[in-house]
């Protein structure tokens, strides 16, 4: 930093001198008004000196960000004509803008970088793929003024020489209109805005206003074309829109799709409905019920019941699940998709263009493609492993008898859920996860709560713990774990791996068209859900950032309205209120940022809490535990972030949803009638001690005086 403090010493000393001797009285159209007759004579008697001072002083302006660019570019063609002026201002403009950029990246970028480094990745992507495109946009529309766009550039890692060339070309246009304004200053004898502003002048400052447009597609019809180039575009097409995957996110699209009459093809190698169907949402909760039923009946000396005999029929928990399957199947059946008009196709598709689908053989064109090929259970490489009996989320609704001791790999939701499920179930169950807590991603107090359920429902823990390797000895199989270089074993009937889910790209022919993925293993989009193929697009686990159903349904209606409609207007998907929900008992549901993503985001807020073990409802359900917890901006009542643990807090968070969808703050919870006795009042409640914490004592203060006066 001392080497940066004598260029920012400099350059607050020539800020504050520029406006200490109101040097800015120089830089008016109103000053060349009166000096122009002295100026031009200057000019004519020596021109190259004249020519060099002006080109000083205009790159000193622009590179010191100070106001009068745009004057200086007037002047440049009233004084030197639209050749001459065009080439001084282009040359200057760019070379001070390209020193404001280095003073910038200079003082600036690095501790900027390492303090909002996180924040800023994205965008640090986003430049080292598209800068000088993104650079060329803001030239040519700027949406910030010049010299914002200057110095918050030199903060990001585009190179200086693609800068200073992108900046060269995108301000051109407008230096061209400009300076041709300056030329009919030239040309009147009075100076005001009727005299200068000529017909010709109208239509050249139409031009600046349309050129951007004009500009901006043609840039994208060039990079269209670069992208497409060596690919045969078919005279005709069998589909408006190919979905490949029939999961929650593929459903969504095909059935937009076929709602505003495209002719849309579906195509699924295995079951309509995916996961979310299958193997994930819909039987993993029919199994939580069955569960959550049986600890009830074991707890109902609390309830004033009398205890009897109650046996867990496993075959029969495993039957209803599947029955419960079977039962939602037709929402997501071929025949109601095709009654939609989804025309659903079954096989392995494979991307061969960027207009073709190669499925069992017979290529299939469609103008637009839509990937939601989901996801699968990730498994991990674990010594051993495939000498076990081993089973992932996909696969452990095949059981058919209970396991007697279950080892669940895994300390996120999957993992949480079908742990307490299990254990519920009368399984006596182990769970091991490298992280020090339980569900890593929420905050500690969340974690902690979870913890003490588990012990109290007797499930044994190894967090901190490493997988090493799994062993087998006749009938014995077991875990070597690992922590702090000390080993140990944990014997099993059967296990269940948790560890994650990695997107299904494979096979779908990405390598071909060159469609990148990410760090992640998920295809690579832009905000619009468009691979590098504008008419490709991606939605649902595979595109990610987040591999929830309901998220896959919003990403759905982005998908299929840009790929359908995109050419007139296209839309950037919003994951700025993104909620979700763990189903253990107690539940975990969030909505916005947590605590620990606040403070790593650098995030400033307060936190309000308030504990369901003081709601009445609560209280009357023997479920009087949990908390809710709001985020606010510190000060204010706007919502950052809300965390729920407890019964029902997927459906309690709802209302907190709604509220940061829409920019509705604490007070209007807490101005809102909430039914008594329901769980939804601890909302309201927690509103409530935000408002507690927020009155003015000094105001209380008064009140109190006032009143006191009142009864005198």
């Amino acid at each position: 930093m001392s080497k940066r403090l004598p260029i920012l010493g400099l350059l607050v000393l020539a800020g504050l001198g520029f406006w200490y001797f109101d040097l800015g009285q120089y830089l008016t159209l109103e000053y060349f008004s009166e000096q122009r007759l002295q100026w031009s004579q200057a000019i004519e008697q020596n021109p190259w000196s004249s020519t060099a001072i002006f080109f000083a002083i205009y790159v000193a302006v622009t590179g010191l960000s100070l106001p009068g660019a745009a004057v200086m570019t007037l002047v440049a063609g009233a004084l030197f004509g639209l050749v001459w002026g065009t080439i001084l201002v282009s040359f200057a403009s760019t070379l001070g803008a390209t020193l404001a950029f280095a003073v910038s990246r200079f003082i600036l970028r690095d501790s900027v970088q390492a303090k909002f480094g996180e924040q800023l990745k994205s965008i640090n992507e986003g430049i080292n793929k598209d800068g000088a495109f993104y650079l060329f946009t803001l030239r040519l529309i700027p949406v910030f003024p010049f010299f914002l766009i200057n110095l918050l550039m030199g903060l990001t890692p585009i190179r200086t020489l693609t800068f200073f060339l992108v900046s060269q070309l995108g301000m051109l246009p407008g230096t061209i209109v400009y300076v041709l304004a300056g030329t009919q200053i030239s040309q009147v004898s009075e100076f005001s805005p009727s005299a200068i502003l000529t017909p010709g002048l109208i239509g050249s400052f139409v031009l600046l206003g349309i050129f951007p447009w004009l500009a901006k597609g043609l840039v994208g019809f060039i990079k269209r074309q670069q992208v497409y180039r060596g690919w045969a575009k078919p005279k005709s097409f069998d589909y408006n829109l190919l979905v490949i995957g029939a999961g929650a996110a593929g459903l969504v699209t095909s059935y937009i799709g076929a709602a505003v009459k495209a002719r849309v093809g579906l195509i699924e190698r295995h079951k309509m409905g995916g996961d979310c169907l299958n193997t994930g949402c819909v039987p993993s909760k029919a199994l939580l019920r069955s569960a959550k039923i049986n600890h009830y009946i074991q707890q109902a000396g609390q309830y004033g019941l009398k205890h009897g005999s109650v046996e867990v029929d496993f075959p029969a928990v495993m039957a209803r699940v599947h029955e419960i399957i079977r039962t939602i199947e037709p929402h997501d059946s071929v025949e109601r998709y095709t009654d939609l008009g989804v025309e659903c196709l079954q096989g392995q598709a494979k991307l061969t263009s960027p207009y073709e689908v190669e499925l069992n053989g017979k290529p299939l064109t469609a103008k637009n493609i839509v990937i939601a090929s989901g996801a699968r259970p990730f498994v991990p490489p674990i010594p051993g492993l495939d000498e076990v009996n081993w089973y992932s989320s996909d696969t452990i609704w095949m059981l058919e008898e209970k396991p007697s001791r279950l080892l669940v790999l895994g300390g996120g939701p999957i993992g949480c859920e079908l742990t307490q499920a299990f254990r519920r179930l009368g399984c006596q169950v182990a769970q091991v996860d490298m992280s020090e807590r339980l569900m890593p991603r929420e905050d500690p107090d969340v974690s902690e709560v979870i913890h003490q359920r588990w012990q109290e429902e007797g499930i044994e823990l190894f967090l901190g713990h490493k997988a090493v390797r799994f062993e087998k000895q006749g009938d014995r199989q077991a875990l070597v774990v690992e922590k702090q270089g000390e080993q140990q074993r944990i014997e099993f009937d059967a296990v269940l791996l948790a560890v994650g889910r990695k997107a299904n790209t494979d096979g779908l022919g990405l390598e071909t068209l060159g469609i990148d993925t990410t760090d992640r293993g998920t295809v690579e989009v832009n905000e619009f859900l468009q691979t590098k193929y504008p008419n490709i697009l991606a939605c649902g686990d595979v595109a990610g950032p987040y591999q929830f159903t309901h998220t896959a349904a919003h990403q759905a209606w982005y998908a299929s309205v840009n790929a359908l409609f995109g050419r007139l207007k296209k839309f950037k998907v919003d994951y700025r209120v993104i909620p979700w929900a763990t189903f253990t008992d107690p539940e975990v549901a969030r909505v916005g940022l947590s605590e620990q993503e606040a403070d790593k985001q650098g995030i400033a807020y307060e936190v309000t809490k308030y504990g369901i073990d003081d709601l009445d409802r609560a209280i009357a359900d023997s479920e009087a535990h949990g908390f809710v917890k709001v985020l606010t901006v510190p000060g204010k009542d706007k919502i950052l972030g809300v965390t729920i643990v407890g019964y029902h807090a997927g459906e309690l968070i709802a209302e907190y949803v709604t509220a940061m969808k829409y920019g509705l703050g604490l007070n209007k919870i807490l101005g809102t009638i909430h039914i008594y006795p329901t769980l939804s009042e601890a909302n309201k409640y927690a509103a409530g001690e935000w408002k507690r914490a927020h009155v003015s004592e000094s105001v209380l203060t008064w009140l109190e005086r006032f009143h006191r006066w009142m009864r005198s």
